[in-house]
């Protein structure tokens, strides 16, 4: 079974800009600029000093110096004391940057949800830079694979990459003996109790053909696609953006499915 697209259903109508609107045309300047966006990919291997940096992405101490403070303006690296290279005068302490962890998966999270907001945009400059920043992030850390974001609860901004043969979705179970999952299962914590265990999953997500199907497996709390129950073993085609529910309430989960490249 699929569905036809329902973007009144997937998206949060604002009939007024917020003053986030006007601060999300700062945070897309940040990330827009290519020379940030390495920086930000090198720093998730090992920190680095400015020097470094600034060696590798072959341009000046000073500049690369406001593309740092810039980042860390948005809170998605840190700067810790650590040790320079050694000299003919010793070894001096420097300043090394280091990605904050999650960071990039939350700019991921963030791009996603701007995305699939209809908001009434005049500035169709600013709806272009979005889709394009969100392009460049989502290939450097998903791999253009679709991913699932849990929404709140105590693993809230979780990322869970998606293989291109699905996955099931469901609760840890305690009661299996070792592993008890398949390789890229999403596996929620035990404090999502309205979630079935993923031994019988609550549902599971697959790709048939071009496109990608969420089935409810029977679960007792029910599985929502953009607050529409679904019929229990019932495949229906998902869209970028679409919000799953799984089971409602505080002890259910929410999360945001991202499909780049699929608007």
């Amino acid at each position: 079974m699929t569905r036809e697209p329902q973007d009144a259903a997937r998206t949060v109508v604002l009939d007024e800009i917020p003053d986030y609107y006007h601060e999300l045309s700062e945070y897309l300047e940040v990330l827009s600029n290519s020379q940030r966006l390495k920086i930000l990919k090198m720093l998730e291997r090992k920190p680095r000093d400015v020097r470094m940096i600034a060696s590798e992405i072959s341009t000046s101490y000073e500049n690369t110096k406001k593309h740092l403070d810039k980042l860390m303006g948005m809170g998605l690296i840190r700067k810790e004391v650590g040790l320079g290279q050694q000299t003919s005068k010793g070894v001096h302490p420097v300043w090394k940057y280091s990605l904050v962890p999650g960071a990039m998966e939350a700019v991921v999270r963030n791009l996603g949800i701007f995305s699939n907001m209809r908001i009434k945009m005049t500035d169709t400059d600013l709806k272009r830079r979005l889709d394009e920043v969100r392009h460049a992030i989502e290939g450097d850390i998903t791999g253009n694979h679709p991913m699932l974001i849990l929404l709140g609860g105590p693993d809230d901004g979780k990322c869970f990459c998606i293989p291109e043969t699905g996955v099931r979705i469901g609760r840890v179970d305690p009661s299996v003996a070792g592993p008890n999952e398949n390789e890229g299962d999403v596996i929620l914590s035990r404090e999502y109790t309205s979630v079935s265990r993923v031994s019988k999953p609550h549902a599971v997500f697959r790709k048939e053909g071009t496109k990608w199907l969420l089935e409810d497996r029977g679960s007792t709390g029910g599985t929502y696609l953009n607050s529409n129950p679904l019929q229990k073993r019932v495949p229906v085609e998902v869209c970028d953006g679409d919000l799953i529910e799984l089971a409602k309430g505080t002890a259910g989960a929410r999360l945001l499915l991202i499909l780049p490249g699929r608007k």
